[in-house]
């Protein structure tokens, strides 16, 4: 059997999208390109990975455990890539704080990494709100912390984003708004909205919702991701969230579309925060320059 990378590649594009036209725009390659490269990787290994469906691509069993392999393949290809650490001889304790939505969906993978990047690195991780964590950090109660960028009010902070996730609308698979390629907020606003409220959520969202004649009407407001998603997969509202937190099914295994918003809607920025003018200590410089690295950001002096 053989595989290539760009085939896993092209896989987990369409599994996400759930259409390959929207796999092929994301890539930017044609439509051929990637129903080649499918229908090869289907060749290779023996079994169907997706059900040709009128509306899209659906994942079959096999598809779906496949998928979870493909990820931790790519992560590891990704992670060979970014070999060009500072020494793995640093050591101490560091105090880290994180959201809820970074603790559940963005952090692991990166403390994993870190952890066999410097074993002699202590990390004791902190799951906080971003009131308590502006407080922590200012008493000194966190060496630094990883949050919603975009939400930090306190200027006496630092701030360094790291990745902007765009917010999409939600939506069940067969949904009516999946014929438009993009919505706005008018159309939204005509649907059940179902409201996240954990991370100032609903604050996010109500600022651009506010700058707009329009309102969602909201038929429900939870502080539960997996609570949205059922909610969407089972066509019973729609939300706005983004893709750092999208998974393609719920917990039922029922299909969760995305749509792209017509109308201004900020991304959700995520990175690191610090007290202003913090001494750095070797654990904290091995800690931003790991992400700094990670996500391409030019390496610079705390």
């Amino acid at each position: 059997m053989s595989l290539s990378f760009r085939q896993l590649r092209y896989f987990v594009a369409t599994a996400e999208q759930g259409q390959i036209s929207y796999a092929a725009a994301q890539l930017s390659i044609s439509q051929s390109a990637v129903t080649t490269a499918i229908k090869e990787l289907e060749k290779s290994i023996g079994v169907a990975l997706f059900t040709r469906m009128p509306q899209g691509m659906e994942l079959t069993a096999a598809g779906r455990q496949f998928l979870s392999y493909a990820y931790e393949i790519l992560a590891k290809v990704d992670e060979a890539t970014h070999l060009n650490y500072v020494s793995s001889d640093i050591e101490g304790d560091l105090t880290v704080a994180a959201t809820y939505t970074v603790i559940g969906y963005f952090l692991p993978l990166h403390i994993e990494r870190m952890r066999r990047l410097y074993p002699k690195l202590r990390i004791q991780l902190y799951e906080v709100n971003r009131e308590s964590i502006e407080e922590g950090l200012l008493v000194n109660r966190y060496d630094i912390s990883v949050l919603l960028t975009s939400n930090i009010l306190n200027t006496a902070l630092t701030t360094e984003t790291l990745l902007r996730s765009i917010r999409r609308l939600w939506v069940a698979a067969q949904h009516p708004l999946l014929k438009h390629v993009g919505v706005g907020l008018q159309e939204i606003a005509e649907e059940p909205y179902i409201m996240l409220t954990v991370d100032e959520a609903a604050y996010s969202s109500l600022k651009y919702w506010s700058t707009t004649p329009y309102q969602p009407r909201v038929m429900l407001r939870t502080s539960s991701i997996e609570a949205v998603r059922s909610m969407v997969a089972n066509n019973l509202g729609v939300a706005i969230l983004s893709d750092m937190v999208h998974r393609p099914w719920s917990l039922e295994g029922r299909r969760i579309e995305t749509i792209n918003i017509k109308d201004p809607v900020p991304p959700m920025d995520v990175g690191l925060a610090w007290r202003a003018n913090t001494d750095f200590t070797p654990a904290m410089h091995a800690f931003r320059r790991y992400f700094q690295q990670a996500f391409g950001l030019p390496g610079t002096n705390a």
